[in-house]
């Protein structure tokens, strides 16, 4: 790539480096965190008044601003406090006079330097911030949407749309460009982006794109959002960012700087499933967004491995690669494909498609465990955990001469049991480039979520797939679930405009949760066990308790260059970072006492180590109480019990932690600290791993 498009030569520029790629990774989700419109007196909504002026912004494929998301009726004067002017740049749809932006979508731009130097020249007339993909669309509305009634997908899902902060104002910044999927977002764009969202003025930056190619310790200094986000601290921006969909490989987390809010996925309370019956009668249940199969009719079954050209080999046919399934075999036909895809497997079911066949019954890989999910496929599918049912079908389609399946509509269930639970595909810890730094730090719903759609892009973003004029899409990532902690933040910036990114953030961990809706721990979705910080952070996300977390840990911008300092990084990558501004290292400084809201010491010895911690008061005077646990260590806080007598007033304490007798090597251990008053609970997950 040219890297003129930093501008090397000039003063100004602080570093020079490659532009990497970049992956962009809801009618029940927030009524499943608990905001209610109506019957809800103190809910998050309303002591965040919705959000009210706020202004978020979405780094993202663009927008489709004739969405009712993003409709201005009701809507006041754009806030003074906006700096974008009226920049709009989004083409108008033919016949329409009507401006694209308004008093609700303030802004739009897009960005397309770093990915034409890179892959080639766009054509002049997409050279716009309009949404072609459904990615941005969808994740905006998440984060700041209206209320909008009548959102369904395939009949599936009816309800009112809205996101985190409805009453927000929101600006789309594009810089991701294929109108096939949303992977080609470039470093070099989306770091232009977030700087000119912080030079506009917004108060959240949602970024649900991350990637990595090679651990690198430096990353933190080269990676575009990394920089951003620092870039945004010293203007009170927050900057939200998913965790990446690479799991469940451990250490496969992305997004992992300190000053990023990184936000893992994971299930809410509502289901679109479908009910199969095979030919002996036998019934399994799995996730479907529709069936438009005949529901008194059963279809001959066969596995994709037997349906293959003879020229295929049984690894791609499993997957119902392109090219690898006989119209000869397949036609007429249920097929059985093993999901390859980590949140999108249409392009198997068009395949299948291609071959003739009327459905495919979707199974899932090892890595895929038992998160099931509702893809907008081209033909009838249902997707199917990995459990003993899938052990039940081979064995029916294995010893039955001509196996039959029958595959009803799918329907919209409500009250799901257990939930939440951590997605499979949810990238995990621990922190390959920070290790003491516990990452992800939250989460949030990220599985068959419903929200706005481009009524420019088809639904399965397949390049066959000709329908079009969807409203609303279901969608999955860790890019859903980003947003819906931008659209908490946004209530937090409304309720208390001043708090600093790192006290935001600070509120929202350490109020979430790490309990299911049955009151039993958050399970993973992957191996059926309990899931550990490493998959969910501090927890799953409590908008409510986070507008009132009582106790906040704040972190300052020194701080962080301090944090850096005592990570070993030399001053001129310290500077680089700085925006070209000297910090000079000094004192005495340890990377765990970074004001963190979780503790972790990957590399604790025979002795104990002390961790040091700041709270600030953010309630009503009061005493708080410390319960402190790490099964298999001694630990304890000092002092254990810390009053406070006005707003403001900040107490330190430390943690002591040593290892016993019984303490494993080499093995994470979790615990806990809470702080308690009788009305609150600050709680911040503990991660140790005794190495000698």
């Amino acid at each position: 790539m040219d890297l003129g498009i930093y501008g090397a030569e000039k003063e100004n520029v602080v570093s020079v480096f490659l532009s990497k790629e970049h992956k962009p990774q809801t009618t029940r989700s927030w009524e499943f965190l608990g905001l209610r419109r109506r019957n809800g007196m103190n809910t998050a909504w309303q002591k965040g008044r919705y959000g009210e002026n706020t202004i978020i912004a979405n780094i993202d494929t663009g927008v489709w601003p004739e969405s009712k998301s993003f409709s201005d009726r009701g809507i006041g004067p754009v806030p003074s406090k906006w700096r974008g002017g009226n920049v709009c740049q989004i083409s108008k749809l033919p016949a329409s006079n009507k401006t694209p932006c308004n008093r609700k979508l303030i802004g739009a731009r897009y960005f397309s330097k770093g990915y034409e130097a890179s892959i080639g020249k766009i054509p002049a007339s997409q050279h716009t911030a309009r949404d072609f993909e459904g990615h941005g669309t969808h994740t905006l509305s998440t984060a700041g949407g209206n209320f909008v009634r009548g959102a369904s997908v395939f009949g599936n899902g009816n309800g009112t749309a809205k996101g985190g902060s409805p009453r927000a104002r929101v600006a789309a910044y594009k810089v991701c460009w294929s109108t096939l999927d949303e992977t080609s977002c470039h470093g070099a764009d989306v770091l232009s982006a977030i700087d000119q969202a912080i030079s506009d003025g917004v108060d959240v930056i949602s970024v649900s794109a991350g990637g990595r190619t090679e651990v690198n310790p430096n990353e933190i200094f080269t990676d575009e959002v990394s920089i951003g986000a620092f870039h945004a601290l010293s203007r009170n921006v927050v900057v939200v960012a998913s965790a990446g969909n690479e799991g469940p490989t451990p250490a496969s987390v992305v997004n992992v700087a300190p000053w990023l809010f990184t936000v893992a996925a994971s299930t809410i309370d509502r289901d679109f499933s479908s009910n199969i019956t095979l030919g002996n009668n036998q019934q399994i249940t799995g996730a479907s967004l529709f069936v438009n199969l005949p529901s008194s009719q059963s279809f001959p079954l066969i596995l994709a491995s037997d349906a293959r050209f003879a020229n295929a080999t049984i690894q791609n046919a499993q997957l119902c690669m392109p090219g690898t399934l006989d119209p000869a075999k397949a036609r007429g036909k249920v097929v059985i494909c093993l999901r390859g895809g980590k949140i999108r497997s249409v392009a198997e079911g068009q395949e299948a498609l291609s071959a003739g066949a009327v459905g495919v019954y979707m199974e899932n890989d090892d890595q895929s465990g038992k998160t099931v999910l509702a893809e907008p496929h081209v033909l009838s599918t249902t997707n199917v955990p990995k459990t003993n049912q899938g052990k039940n079908v081979h064995d029916y389609y294995n010893s039955t001469a001509n196996p039959t399946i029958n595959m009803a509509a799918a329907t919209t269930l409500l009250g799901t049991k257990p939930a939440p639970v951590m997605a499979s595909f949810s990238s995990r810890g621990p922190n390959p480039i920070q290790p003491s730094i516990l990452k992800p730090d939250i989460t949030a719903p990220g599985v068959n979520i419903l929200a706005s759609y481009s009524l420019a892009a088809s639904a399965s973003n397949l390049p066959t797939d000709t329908r079009r004029g969807f409203r609303f899409n279901v969608l999955q990532g860790t890019s859903m679930s980003c947003p819906h902690i931008s659209g908490v933040a946004g209530l937090l910036k409304t309720r208390h405009p001043n708090w600093s990114p790192a006290a935001i953030k600070s509120a929202i961990m350490t109020t979430a949760s790490t309990q299911d809706n049955t009151n039993g721990p958050i399970q993973d979705a992957f191996d059926n066990t309990l899931a550990t910080p490493f998959a969910y952070g501090s927890g799953h996300v409590q908008p409510d308790l986070a507008m009132d977390p009582g106790l906040v840990y704040d972190i300052t911008t020194v701080d962080y260059l301090n944090f850096l300092c005592a990570s070993g990084y030399s001053q001129d990558l310290i500077a680089s970072l700085n925006s070209n501004k000297n910090f000079i290292c000094s004192g005495s400084h340890r990377v765990t006492d970074l004001n963190y809201p979780s503790i972790t010491l990957p590399n604790l010895g025979s002795n104990a180590e002390n961790v040091t911690r700041t709270v600030t008061n953010v309630g009503p005077p009061s005493t708080y109480v410390a319960n402190v646990q790490l099964p298999g260590f001694n630990i304890v806080v000092v002092p254990s019990s810390l009053k406070f007598k006005k707003v403001g007033e900040k107490k330190r304490f430390q943690v002591i932690v040593k290892a016993t007798s019984v303490s494993q090597k080499g093995s994470y251990q979790f615990g806990e600290l809470k702080w308690t008053n009788g009305n609150h609970i600050v709680r911040s997950p503990i991660v140790v791993r005794l190495t000698s």
